[in-house]
């Protein structure tokens, strides 16, 4: 046999055949006395040439080995060699390697040499690993074997993953690169997912630093129909982790203190590494002042001593505590802090019913809103404080087994009740502002602390208010008098009108029984109509009196003369009627109208065209009543 001469290794191949001639050589020599031969040195090997003809050496007579035994040993040696068939996924053996190639031996006469590149998920690979490989040629140009590693593994990647997935193998893979939501993994030439969460137990800050390493993972989840691959690193901890809970959760005890790691932050508390189990420190135990995050307290890798406050075997529920292993503030509290002390504190938590303000790291009070100011008016605490404020204030109660305190700060300014009568004496004149209405009145307020109520019927002498949002609006001022004083219930009773002379005392004078007067129509309801009167006075007249000459009735707005039928001072009451001006006049005729006209004119009371119907505040016609009262006393 010819051994094929391969120009890349021509120096060994020479090296190889001078051998070969050697021994060929030394068993000629050996076997020269039994048969007659012609010894091998006779054709000297020239190593300087590559025109060596074995052939013509093994066909002379008495050369070589006999023909049976020169097949023997072919037979033998063919049988060291595989037979290689193209395009097949052969099993390999690392024969050599270096930083760019591998060498792997699949039993051929000759090696292939593979990029080690596509063993980059494998960076453990050493000579005399076991490898598989796809054969692409049995003999390139440089006669080498042509073998592939990385369609080996494509090609019986598919199976390899089903079958470990199946016997819940743990394989090796190649994280390649980061994804959205994770990373991809080059598992058996596949790209697999693994899902951020399934890379670690503990909460990732970085994927980067995982890309470019091998790690173990397990197969979860497959979809055959679009041949995804689903692989979990975490699943490989948590197997390893579980019986080291069990063994940690089975040593626990409540009140035993452990150090453990900050492993992940969130708003409610801190989780923490007792080392394999995870335990929780809920916000409300890291301090026994406020916290508004857990940052404030700790931070992520920071080792903690923590207090075990109760543990669930079956759920593997850890509750941890920091605050506690510190004494409580209110056992610190100066035991000479008694009700009635001034305290000072920085307001840490704002509701509408009060404001909590921490006096000392743990130890809080309360300031409910009735407390904050003297004034009786339902206000909300963010009206008077906001968190972060530095106040002042007394404490009223102190509870050191409860651990509650209530607080005030308007007991700091002087109470104005205190000397009521003396700052708003009986009908002592104050600008008041107003602060809510009721059916019945209007609340009032003159200063802070100090309210007080005008009843509606004492807001104004002429007009009959229905509602106080007639008369006046929240946030007006008003001018008003005091007309008495509750100190114990802390209310003042006012009034509006009494700052005006009681015009019904004039009004009786002019708005006699039978005077006739000028009116406008206000409005007409069922019971009657409300008709405008000089002087800024109402009168009220019935349906029936409503009735004009013509039979027809009276509308808004039409001024016409009226008798007036009634009048009360106590009630303020004048009953009117526009009938009764026409009837009469018919009963007495022309001439009685003319001298009852004049009769009513010599009395004053018809001077209609003199005032202004406009004016309807006492105010704007007490200087014109002043006048009218005068004339009529001089009349008299």
């Amino acid at each position: 046999m010819t051994p094929k001469k391969n120009n890349q290794n021509y120096d060994e191949e020479l090296e190889r055949e001078e051998k070969v001639v050697n021994q060929a050589q030394q068993a000629e020599a050996a076997e020269a006395e039994e048969e007659e031969i012609i010894p091998i040195n006779s054709y000297k090997s020239n190593a300087s040439t590559m025109d060596f003809d074995w052939d013509s050496v093994s066909n002379k007579k008495g050369t070589g080995y006999a023909p049976e035994k020169r097949k023997a040993l072919e037979d033998e040696y063919n049988k060291t060699l595989s037979t290689i068939v193209e395009n097949q996924v052969v099993d390999g053996t690392v024969i050599a390697k270096n930083t760019r190639e591998v060498v792997i031996s699949v039993g051929y006469k000759s090696e292939g040499i593979v990029s080690l590149n596509e063993f980059r998920y494998n960076p453990d690979l050493k000579i005399g690993d076991k490898v598989e490989v796809y054969v692409e040629n049995q003999e390139d140009k440089n006669g080498s074997l042509v073998l592939s590693h990385k369609k080996a593994r494509a090609l019986r990647s598919w199976d390899r993953v089903n079958e470990a997935l199946e016997n819940n193998e743990i394989i090796k893979g190649y994280i390649k690169c980061r994804t959205k939501g994770g990373m991809i993994v080059d598992v058996f030439g596949i790209e697999a997912f693994s899902p951020g969460s399934q890379i670690d137990v503990k909460p990732i800050r970085d994927y980067d630093i995982y890309v470019g390493k091998t790690m173990e993972f397990k197969v979860v989840k497959i979809n055959q129909e679009f041949k995804n691959v689903v692989v979990s690193h975490k699943a490989l901890i948590e197997a390893e982790l579980e019986q080291q809970k069990k063994d940690i959760i089975s040593k626990l005890e409540k009140g035993q203190i452990l150090e453990g790691i900050v492993k992940n932050i969130t708003s409610y508390g801190v989780f923490i590494d007792l080392g394999g189990v995870d335990g929780l420190i809920h916000i409300t135990d890291l301090s026994w002042g406020r916290v508004s995050h857990p940052e404030e307290i700790v931070h992520l890798d920071q080792k903690l001593q923590v207090v075990i406050l109760d543990f669930d075997d079956e759920k593997k529920r850890i509750a941890l505590g920091l605050k506690q292993l510190t004494p409580h503030p209110w056992e610190a509290l100066d035991p000479n802090l008694k009700v009635g002390d001034k305290v000072k504190g920085k307001v840490v938590v704002l509701a509408d019913y009060g404001a909590f303000v921490e006096i000392a790291p743990g130890v809080e009070g309360l300031i409910h809103v009735s407390e904050m100011s003297w004034s009786q008016h339902l206000r909300q605490a963010q009206e008077f404080l906001k968190v972060g404020d530095e106040v002042e204030a007394q404490i009223l109660t102190l509870d050191r087994e409860e651990r509650k305190m209530s607080l005030g700060i308007k007991q700091l300014k002087p109470d104005p009740w205190a000397n009521i009568e003396e700052k708003y004496k009986i009908d002592s004149k104050h600008i008041a502002k107003v602060r809510n209405f009721t059916n019945f009145g209007v609340f009032v307020e003159i200063e802070e602390g100090v309210d007080g109520l005008i009843h509606i019927s004492d807001l104004s002498w002429t007009k009959k208010i229905k509602h106080p949002n007639e008369f006046t609006s929240i946030g007006d001022e008003i001018e008003v008098v005091v007309l008495d004083i509750d100190k114990e219930n802390r209310r003042l009773s006012l009034g509006h009108k009494q700052l005006e002379e009681n015009p019904w005392d004039t009004f009786e004078t002019i708005f006699n029984v039978d005077s006739v007067h000028e009116g406008t129509i206000l409005s007409i309801f069922d019971k009657g109509a409300i008709i405008a009167l000089p002087y800024g006075v109402e009168g009220f007249a019935t349906p029936r009196h409503l009735v004009k000459e013509d039979g027809t009735t009276c509308k808004v707005d039409e001024k016409l003369q009226f008798k007036v039928l009634e009048f009360s001072k106590a009630a303020k009451r004048i009953i009117l009627s526009h009938t009764r001006v026409w009837e009469d006049a018919k009963k007495v005729g022309g001439a009685s109208e003319k001298k009852a006209g004049d009769k009513q004119k010599d009395r004053g009371a018809k001077p209609v065209n003199k005032i202004s119907l406009e004016k309807t505040t006492i105010g704007d016609l007490s200087s014109e009543l002043a006048k009218l009262k005068d004339t009529l006393e001089g009349q008299n």
